[in-house]
């Protein structure tokens, strides 16, 4: 049974693209009437997500923070994303936590990260105007071409080996052509195992995977 103000899992593909494409055009306030929601944030709620919650309820999204995509049956991740009014992400947009201690004995090809990326629904929010009037852009059902699998494997290759040799404190945002690192935690004080560069454990700073805009806006305007 769907929660109060979630539509029920899409049964197939088809369905879930039906219910993307009539999303496009209308804006955040109108879906959240229909779900019976409301479109203003809560206090100390961003508005990125909470248009990234309206759109997957309105679609019927299950999966929440689990280590699976959004729609588990389908195999698809949604992934809300604001862009201005040139058609430009405007941030970098989350993949997956990292699993600091355990990266380095995980290939691209069973790591989180490519089963979060195999296959995505995009959705573009207009960012530059209040919550409720923020209007959605034409859904994209994506799948990495060869190319953009190869290059975001290049970048987890090199990130997954300076975290196995213990150089975390090395990484930074500029790391990555595509796929880079970033600290990901509710506070400050939150800490998770790494390895230092003799094998010492650590307290770090949890980290996450991004898609650089760059790319994001690449694959909209390419597909788009």
């Amino acid at each position: 049974m769907a929660e109060v103000g979630r539509r029920a899992p899409p049964r197939h593909e088809a369905e879930l693209r039906v219910r993307a494409e009539a999303l496009a055009g209308r804006t955040l306030g109108e879906i959240a009437r229909a779900l019976g929601r409301d479109a203003r944030a809560a206090p100390g709620v961003r508005t990125k997500g909470r248009a990234g919650d309206l759109v997957e309820r309105a679609l019927g999204a299950s999966a929440g923070s689990a280590a699976e995509p959004d729609f588990p049956s389908l195999g698809i991740e949604l992934k809300t994303i604001p862009v201005d009014a040139d058609g430009r992400v405007c941030e970098s947009t989350f993949v997956c936590t990292i699993q600091l201690a355990r990266i380095a004995d995980e290939s691209w090809a069973d790591s989180w990260a490519r089963r979060k990326l195999s296959r995505v629904l995009w959705v573009p929010v207009e960012a530059d105007r209040p919550l409720a009037d923020r209007r959605i852009a034409r859904p994209l059902l994506w799948t990495p071409s060869p190319d953009e699998e190869s290059a975001l494997r290049s970048d987890y290759d090199e990130i997954a080996s300076r975290i196995g040799l213990g150089a975390i404190a090395d990484l930074t945002a500029h790391t990555g052509l595509y796929l880079q690192v970033r600290p990901k935690a509710a506070h400050g004080r939150a800490r998770t195992s790494a390895l230092g560069p003799d094998g010492e454990p650590l307290a770090v700073t949890p980290r996450g995977f991004y898609l650089r805009p760059t790319f994001t806006t690449l694959i909209l305007s390419r597909y788009l």
